[in-house]
């Protein structure tokens, strides 16, 4: 017997909910990958992603992929064996980042930073005399951190400066030129808006001159997705794979959606809802995690109270309230909740729902 699908207030660390345009785009009729009226979508979707990532880069589209593809696309194009990638590492996805480095084959200068705190540009553009690539995390989802990624970029030399924007683009002020990002990757699937499956990816002019030309990875060759898209790359379209349409339809509606109401008041709601949700955190007397200064507005860490099961409040909030929110990572399990306020919900009516819910089952529990 198949259970009854309920709706899920999402604030975990993502999936968010969805925008209602980009669930709508959804149920579009279905088009062929090589239909001009795709074409036409996947040219917008790529004008509208250079809007949100604060870039007038060419080479800037949808993978077909989460996030963790775009962060594999980041390295398998930039490093290769005996290339140094300094890696900034502030909690799990800064320690997933040099993973992916070492499989490309790369020297990787890990940079540890204690978890809850936000990267230090200085010591991570000290690391190396001449690295190929610095990477760091400008929103690390497993802390709920936000790191100075324009300072870093000031400081990157002749590096190819790598950036996660997972947690941040679509929602947190984002200015890849400004910041010097030469390569960028973010999913969908959080302050965007927008169901999981695509990565937002952006790579500089100069960036990609400097890529490797035969990567390890033939799905994720920037060389050959470069094509695929076509005129947003300045050349002739041609054949990659088949893309995902619907994905891609939804994707831009949803951006359409941020862009209608403009990237500053999205900003603006987003840090409104984030902080309107810490402040009433620290009113019931819970403890945040993340370093006071540097706390991410869409995405709260903070500390499950002595004695209180976080598991069983989780599947309370889930079971009562269809309320989801994550558990920490790592050692973290156990001892901190991450609570999203992502997309449509970064809202007031979603702070005042958490807490209260939130109140109620650690009292329960």
């Amino acid at each position: 017997m198949t259970a009854t699908l309920s709706y899920r207030h999402l604030f975990g660390p993502g999936p968010s909910n969805c925008y209602p345009e980009a669930i709508s785009a959804l149920g579009n009729p279905v088009l062929g990958h090589l239909d001009p009226l795709f074409l036409e979508t996947m040219d917008k979707t790529c004008e509208g992603l250079r809007k949100v990532w604060g870039t007038t880069n060419a080479r800037t589209l949808p993978l077909s992929g989460t996030g963790s593809a775009g962060m594999e696309a980041a390295f398998v194009n930039t490093v290769g064996p005996g290339d140094v990638a300094v890696i900034a590492v502030n909690g799990m996805f800064g320690g997933r980042m040099c993973e992916i480095a070492r499989r490309a084959g790369a020297e990787v200068v890990p940079v540890e930073h204690a978890w809850g705190q936000p990267i230090d540009p200085e010591r991570v553009a000290a690391a190396h005399p001449n690295p190929k690539v610095i990477a760091a995390i400008h929103a690390e989802t497993s802390t709920g951190v936000l790191s100075d990624i324009a300072a870093l970029g000031q400081l990157k030399g002749d590096a190819l400066l790598l950036t996660d924007a997972v947690t941040s683009i679509g929602g947190l002020e984002l200015l890849a030129d400004e910041w010097g990002i030469d390569v960028g990757y973010a999913g969908t699937q959080k302050c965007l808006g927008v169901a999981p499956g695509l990565s937002p990816f952006t790579i500089s002019d100069a960036a990609f001159e400097r890529r490797i030309k035969d990567p390890q990875s033939w799905y994720l060759d920037l060389g050959l997705l470069g094509g695929y898209v076509g005129s947003a790359s300045g050349s002739k379209r041609t054949y990659h794979h088949t893309a995902p349409v619907t994905m891609i339809a939804s994707l831009e509606a949803g951006v359409g959606r941020v862009l209608a109401e403009g990237l500053d008041a999205v900003q603006a709601r987003h840090n409104a809802a984030g902080l309107a949700l810490q402040n009433g955190l620290q009113e019931m007397g819970l403890e945040l995690f993340a370093a006071e200064g540097f706390r991410l507005p869409s995405l709260t860490t903070v500390k499950v109270p002595e004695g209180v099961d976080s598991a069983a409040v989780r599947a309370y909030l889930l079971e009562r309230f269809s309320i989801e929110i994550g558990a920490g990572v790592g050692e973290f399990a156990s001892r901190v909740w991450r609570i999203g306020m992502m997309g449509p919900n970064a809202n007031p009516g979603s702070v005042v729902l958490v807490l209260g819910a939130l109140q109620e089952a650690i009292a329960k529990y």
